[in-house]
């Protein structure tokens, strides 16, 4: 009874350790485009799809979506923001439908794939402010398991003498 209990750990351990990154669908995405370039220069860049993350900084439900306001970080190759880097600006991404902003709350990281819809002016502090945004194609929430395990496995034992 006892090896089946920890058969059965083991089993859940492993496939807890082989969890998968979201998948994007990066067709037709400039990753190359930031944010503050957007902000910058609306004409330029309307209609055209982006993958960008970060940290959300508010959100707020409207009657036919959720908005949520972003600080934008660098991606890895996975997607997930490196907030230990520069920002790149801040966006405002649009989902169709209701998102929990319980979850979806300040703090959270998301990446977004997404069309550059337009431009909506605001300020950050006093300062005025122009915020890309974007039409949700497909989004993540970030769990904070999700950069610790990835597709990544380790398994051993470690020992420590002073």
């Amino acid at each position: 009874m006892m090896m089946i209990r920890y058969s059965t750990l083991i089993t859940i351990l492993l496939l807890a350790g082989c969890a998968q990154l979201p998948k994007f669908d990066t067709q037709g995405v400039d990753r190359s485009l930031l944010p503050t370039q957007v902000a910058s220069n609306i004409k330029a860049h309307r209609g055209r799809h982006v993958m960008w993350g970060g940290a959300i900084l508010s959100g707020k439900n409207l009657k036919k979506s959720t908005r949520l306001e972003v600080l934008a970080y660098p991606l890895d190759s996975d997607g997930w923001p490196e907030r230990d880097q520069k920002p790149l600006g801040r966006f405002i991404l649009e989902q169709k439908g209701y998102l929990e902003t319980a979850d979806y709350g300040k703090g959270r990281i998301v990446t977004v794939v997404g069309t550059v819809s337009g431009i909506e002016k605001g300020k950050v502090g006093d300062s005025a402010y122009n915020f890309p945004v974007i039409q949700v194609r497909q989004l993540h929430l970030w769990q904070q398991t999700d950069r610790k395990s990835g597709t990544r496995f380790h398994f051993g034992v470690g020992v420590m003498f002073h």
